[in-house]
């Protein structure tokens, strides 16, 4: 059984964790699944549904678990205050931030008896975060499906293992089996965060086409473009860009960045309303290189289940054999 200083913090059995993906990606149900299998289970609360949708989704997460699970932000965007506030409102103790400092959230977080997780793509970003008082970093490495920075995920994790020191780490990026969970717990990390290995599950809220996209791609398929940001006219912080399938949409935009804002000027509406067929062609599929280990549709709790079996197998198994311990 994995076991570290995370899962005494978030009282949970395995140090795992789903993204909190937003957009309704990662709803109460989600959370509910992975935390029931002894997980730690996030909502992602960043969508179009606003307030009232991250009431309901923390509500239907309590009915379906009395184990912990937390809510994270898309903390650059308007709202994500107003949005902490709902979530500590209804008695969720962890929440996480991304892509924004996280200072401002700390102080209310904290006198709400929570704790702040905090993800971030750079080491400085790191410091800064653990500077503001967080209690958990979360490194996210440039093989993360969504949005992300541009360091690799096997530099990044012992760099900010070093500098937030003794602040707990979690890796995420490119994480999607027990070798890989096994990885991360060597670079130093007391747990991970993956995103892309649950976009498979029944309990996610992507489409059924998006999962068959995702399920049918590998991680040669994936591309780093700002391309469906400018088209959908969603502002990102310098130096994160998303990582998404190839399409026809990729296709045919690629290195013609500055053509696209002129187009998306006179077709952003007509962009964003694009249903049908479009979500997977010319929509973004947020998804990363760890997607060739998404092969089939599962449930979230089996997916944890079989995670956390893998990495122990391997880090029982895999040290002695090089070492040639008997």
């Amino acid at each position: 059984m994995l076991h570290t200083r995370l899962c005494d913090l978030f009282g949970i059995d395995h140090p795992i964790l789903n993204a909190p993906m937003g957009g309704g990606d990662a709803p109460g149900r989600l959370a509910a699944a992975v935390s029931n299998a002894g997980g730690l289970g996030l909502i992602g609360g960043t969508t179009i549904g606003g307030a009232e949708w991250l009431a309901d989704q923390i509500r239907i997460a309590r009915e379906l678990t009395d184990r912990p699970f937390a809510v994270g932000f898309i903390s650059h965007l308007p709202g994500a205050a107003e949005l902490m506030a709902v979530a500590l409102h209804e008695g969720v103790r962890i929440i996480a931030h991304s892509f924004a400092d996280p200072t401002p959230f700390v102080q209310t977080a904290h006198e709400a008896g929570a704790l702040v997780l905090c993800q971030i793509r750079t080491v400085d970003a790191a410091e800064r975060a653990a500077g503001a008082g967080v209690d958990v970093v979360t490194a996210q490495g440039t093989e993360a499906g969504g949005h992300t920075g541009r360091m690799s995920t096997m530099p990044l994790v012992p760099a900010v293992v070093d500098a937030v020191a003794p602040v707990p780490v979690v890796a995420a990026g490119g994480i999607a089996d027990g070798r890989g969970i096994a990885a991360a717990m060597m670079l130093g990390a007391e747990g991970v965060w993956l995103g892309t290995r649950f976009l498979g599950t029944h309990e996610c809220g992507v489409s059924d086409a998006y999962k068959a996209r995702v399920i049918e791609a590998s991680g040669a398929d994936t591309v780093l473009t700002e391309i469906f940001d400018i088209a959908a006219g969603i502002p990102w912080p310098d130096g994160v860009s998303g990582r998404a399938l190839r399409n026809r949409f990729a296709n045919r935009w690629e290195n013609r960045e500055d053509e696209l804002r002129v187009w998306a000027t006179r077709h952003r509406d007509e962009y964003r309303s694009l249903g049908g067929d479009s979500e997977t062609t010319e929509k973004a599929v947020w998804a990363g290189e760890a997607t060739s280990f998404v092969r089939g549709t599962e449930s979230a709790g089996e997916v944890v289940r079989q995670l956390a079996a893998h990495a122990a197998e391997v880090l029982r198994g895999r040290p002695a054999r090089i070492l040639g311990d008997r």
